[in-house]
């Protein structure tokens, strides 16, 4: 059985290709596909406590099993096309795009005459990381996941703290010191609900949606150490 295997961020760099093919038998599960991995790639290994796992764009554990025709992808800790990925469904916009964030066309439309408030959120490319001085910043992402745990994640923000609308919008490729890579938005007739979505909306993008990030300064460049990425958890 084939299955199509996909890696990113610096274990891309350990395998040297971001996909392939490989053949998998009947009972095979993730674990065994990653230790021969593991086997061909000895730096590889190093990295099994902090690698997460996916099934056809879904989290999945070690020990499932894998099937003829699966996607599967080996996912480092997140840092937090060429064409701009996109789902807009009534009071929601989450967008993974390539050119700059449209912030104040996306606060106008978080806007409504029923809103009391909107809360915007904007994460900034800063100029220094850990005591050195940042020339710009890279991002890549497993895209059609990313944009799936987005989704996911607007529908709690909505869900969780009634408020009407949300926006969601991450920017891939290279961005400069002062440009906006990141963006949650929420409209709400109260102030709370939004300021309390935006947090949460942030907070567990971070920690579950597949982006990383690399780093560039004057004397090299590092992919940033992020969290683990869990799936985000809809219980209050």
């Amino acid at each position: 059985m084939q299955v199509r295997v996909l890696f990113f961020g610096r274990l891309k760099e350990i395998i040297g290709r971001a996909e392939e093919s490989a053949e998998v038998g009947k009972g095979d599960r993730v674990e065994d596909l990653f230790a021969r991995y593991g086997q061909r790639y000895p730096e590889l290994a190093r990295f099994r406590a902090s690698v997460v796992a996916s099934i056809n764009q879904e989290f999945a554990e070690w020990g499932a099993p894998l099937n003829g025709g699966d996607e599967v992808a080996f996912l480092p800790p997140v840092s937090g096309g060429a064409e701009n990925a996109h789902v807009e469904h009534g009071d929601e916009v989450v967008e993974i795009v390539r050119d700059a964030i449209r912030v104040a066309e996306i606060v106008t439309w978080l806007k409504a005459p029923e809103d009391g408030a909107v809360v915007a959120f904007e994460g900034i490319v800063r100029n220094h990381s850990a005591g050195r001085r940042t020339l710009y910043l890279d991002y890549e992402a497993y895209e059609a996941m990313a944009l799936a745990k987005m989704r996911e994640i607007g529908n709690i923000m909505r869900q969780r703290f009634s408020v009407r609308s949300v926006a969601l919008i991450h920017r891939l490729g290279r961005m400069q010191i002062g440009e906006t890579s990141v963006f949650i938005g929420a409209g709400s007739a109260h102030r709370r609900a939004a300021f309390d979505a935006c947090r949460f909306g942030i907070d567990t993008l971070k920690a579950t949606v597949p982006i990383w990030k690399k780093e560039y300064f004057e004397d090299g460049a590092v992919w940033a150490e992020g969290e683990i990425p869990v799936a985000p958890s809809k219980s209050r």
